[in-house]
């Protein structure tokens, strides 16, 4: 069994359990393990108000409100324990114990399980905890995750089931591993120090967020409440567990890091795009001092969507007809997806017309009720009909809105932007969308300073903001506009996912290179704005940018969609169109995400799982005991400078012949793995894009010295250096202690 912990679940508009893509994406996940019958249980919180509801007033303020939900409407049971009474679990916090009933979804063949404080028995401000997602008060924050992960794991327990796998989606989650840990310990008749080898080896951390002030932080006075009755419980100090959560060792100054508890305590760790793994092993290379930062054990799985969610339903119906009506089971299959090639142009043309009257009707009905919320005048509402346009080109921007985001690029020349808005021959027109954090002044400004630009009489039909972005909102957006608009500060969107459903139903990308656009760029599928260009001057590159995106758009885009021949489209925007919808669904739905999670992450974990445990857990304490002698020893290992023998100048393709002294101690040569690593010499010391290459022993001199040996070829030009160091022999979590490595 996977257990998968997840802050917040994007299912449906009528379940708000969700504030945004991590929500969305973890409702896409349980719905892809479901298509493909893997047996995972989802674990979550039940918000009684869940996320808030925006509006703006009639200055364009945001406004929130905070309505609770009818859970009678909702499709939700309550568990049962053994003798029929409502299932409830309980841990202890710090002003007295804090009760929870678990409640389930049936997510097709998968159960999501969420926990919920709102019972008689618990006082006014612990029944608060699942009031509302992302509470803005930290100690209910902080509460709010400690239920999530260990209430995650023990109503699991209560319902008598013990996981194989724990994959944590992102840091909220991420005290789950310290209440697995004692799971373990019970279930197999372990300490702790083996439940330690055997943990973090089936536990799987991903992250989405490539901002430091992103992650989660409490302070030590505020978490120790919590883990006191779990360090009793484990059997150790309490600081050794808060450690855990701290960059090196215990320190009572330093606050606990729910990122790195999520990275210390598991062996599989991903970012959601290839860009965000670079970004994340560049962030938390603190973590690895000793390590070169390409080497973090931080690697990447690009996010994916449920394709069948996100459908239009006349893609649908294409679909089902070109590709077959499993499409969606086989839809990473060339034979599957290269059949949309098969359908005709008019036909794909007609169904995406219908796609985007819908939306045009839909966001009418919308701007209606707004005008409304605002008392505006009769005459004004019922101009509504009259906004946007079915039959010219529909850009949409929605996601959502803080500095980062940068919806505010494409207001940097507002005469230029009003020019495209208003001509008469080839015009456009744009859907925002989206939410501020209700403490982001910053974002709500960018939202005022749109709807303001958006009330000129000249444009007000041609650019509008709908309000209270949820999934209904997207669905529509994703599956009727022509052009799906992104412009993130690059290296800042983690993955973005928007961006893959409009693929999908054939909607057309121009984005900053970022996230997965950029692994899903080509000329023939989009277009970008720049060409992955990082800028030192953030005000410079807004400038930079903003410009190049309304050439992008002048020159480009429109032009394109308004291209002419017999009154029908030009076939090049439908070819677009096509080979868009041929990379969503190949490439970046949620079964081929699901697909890499299988192989990278899941089958070596059951594997290590099951060699671990075997036996009366044997392979597990023989770990244990190689690790009290590598931290015994370790510190013997000395390495002298290494040299080299060539005479004369080196050439591409020559070899020569490298050679160090080095000193193991007690420690066997089979209990280490001497590399040399070599590569391009950056500066004095800084080895850059460096690669490993064994050593061998050559000889064997007294009191545990060696000399290593290894053979270079020279393959390029340039300045090269070389090192050469000691890590212990054994799998990637071993090799990977931050605390065992050695250079020369």
């Amino acid at each position: 069994t996977i257990v998968y912990l997840s802050m917040e679940y994007g299912i449906h508009e009528s379940l708000p359990l969700f504030a945004g893509g991590l929500g969305v994406l973890a409702g896409d996940y349980l719905k892809a393990g479901s298509d493909m019958g893997l047996p995972i249980i989802g674990i979550g919180l039940l918000y009684r108000e869940g996320y808030f509801h925006q509006f703006l007033d009639q200055q364009g303020w945001q406004q929130e409100e905070n309505p609770e939900i009818e859970m009678s409407y909702l499709p939700l049971q309550r568990m049962k324990d053994k003798n029929n009474d409502p299932l409830k679990i309980t841990i202890a916090g710090p002003e007295g114990d804090i009760h929870a009933s678990v409640w389930k979804i049936e997510m097709g063949r998968l159960p999501l399980l969420l926990l919920d404080t709102n019972l008689q028995e618990n006082p006014p401000n612990t029944r608060k905890i699942t009031d509302r997602l992302y509470s803005s008060n930290y100690k209910n924050r902080l509460a709010q995750e400690v239920l999530l992960g260990i209430g995650g794991m023990r109503a699991l327990n209560a319902i008598g089931v013990f996981p194989t796998i724990c994959h944590i989606n992102e840091g909220h989650a991420a005290f789950s591993s310290i209440e697995r840990l004692h799971q373990i310990m019970v279930a197999h008749q372990v300490d702790l120090e083996t439940a330690l080898e055997i943990g973090p080896r089936t536990t799987v951390f991903t992250t989405h967020t490539p901002v430091a002030a992103g992650h989660d932080e409490f302070s030590i006075d505020e978490v120790r409440p919590y883990m006191l009755p779990i360090a009793d419980r484990l059997g150790t100090k309490v600081e050794e567990i808060l450690s855990w959560g701290q960059s090196s060792g215990y320190s009572p100054s330093e606050k606990i890091s729910m990122f790195i508890l999520g990275l210390r305590m598991s062996m599989y760790r991903n970012g959601v795009s290839e860009l965000h793994g670079k970004v994340a092993r560049h962030m938390w290379s603190r973590v690895w001092k000793e390590w070169p930062e390409d080497e973090v054990p931080i690697t990447h799985i690009t996010n994916g969507v449920h394709i069948p969610s996100w459908i239009s339903i006349e893609n649908s119906i294409l679909f089902d007809r070109y590709l077959g009506p499993d499409w969606y089971l086989r839809c990473w299959n060339s034979d599957v997806y290269k059949r949309i090639d098969d359908i005709y142009d008019d036909e794909l043309w007609r169904a995406h017309e219908m796609a985007r009257s819908r939306l045009i009707r839909f966001c009418r009905s919308l701007l209606g009720q707004q005008f409304g919320r605002r008392n505006a005048p009769r005459s004004v509402i019922e101009k509504v009909e009259s906004v946007l346009d079915p039959d010219i080109l529909t850009i949409s921007f929605a996601r959502r809105f803080t500095a980062y985001k940068r919806v505010t690029l494409l207001l940097k020349d507002p005469e230029r932007l009003e020019a495209m808005l208003n001509n008469v021959k080839y015009p456009i027109q744009i859907i925002f969308s989206g939410k501020a954090h209700p403490k982001d002044d910053e974002g709500k400004q960018d939202i005022k300073n749109l709807f303001n630009f958006a009330q000129k009489e000249s444009i007000r039909n041609r650019i509008v903001f709908l309000e209270d972005y949820d999934i209904n909102i997207a669905r529509h957006l994703v599956q009727g506009s022509d052009v799906w608009l992104n412009t993130p500060r690059r290296t800042l969107e983690a993955s973005g996912t928007s961006g893959m459903k409009a693929a999908a139903n054939g909607v057309l990308n121009v984005s900053i290179l970022d996230g997965w656009w950029n692994e899903g760029y080509s000329e023939e599928r989009g277009w970008a704005i720049g060409r992955g260009e990082e800028f030192v001057d953030a005000a410079y590159q807004d400038m930079v940018e903003s410009q190049a995106l309304y050439n992008v758009l002048e020159y480009e885009v429109i032009p394109c969609y308004y291209e002419q021949k017999n009154g029908r489209m030009q076939g090049r925007w439908i070819k677009m169109m096509k080979e868009s919808m041929k990379i969503a669904i190949a490439h970046f739905c949620t079964h081929r995400m699901m697909s890499s999670y299988q192989k990278t992450f899941y089958i070596p974990a059951i594997n290590n799982y099951w060699n671990f445990s075997a036996e009366g857990n044997r392979q597990a304490k023989e770990m244990v005991a190689q690790n009290r002698r590598l931290h015994s020893l370790w510190k013997g290992i000395q390495i002298k400078s290494p040299v080299y023998r060539h005479n004369g100048t080196i050439r591409v393709g020559d070899s020569f012949e490298v050679t160090s002294e080095v000193t193991l101690g007690e420690l066997k040569p089979e209990e280490v793995v001497v590399e040399l690593y070599c590569g391009t010499l950056k500066s004095i010391g800084m080895v850059s894009e460096g690669k490993t290459e064994p050593m061998e022993i050559l000889e064997k001199l007294e009191n545990g010295n060696y000399i290593y040996k290894s053979t270079l070829k020279c393959t390029d030009t340039g300045r090269f250096g070389f090192t050469v160091r000691v890590v212990p022999r054994g799998d990637d979590y071993l090799k990977f202690r931050p605390e065992f490595i050695c250079w020369a």
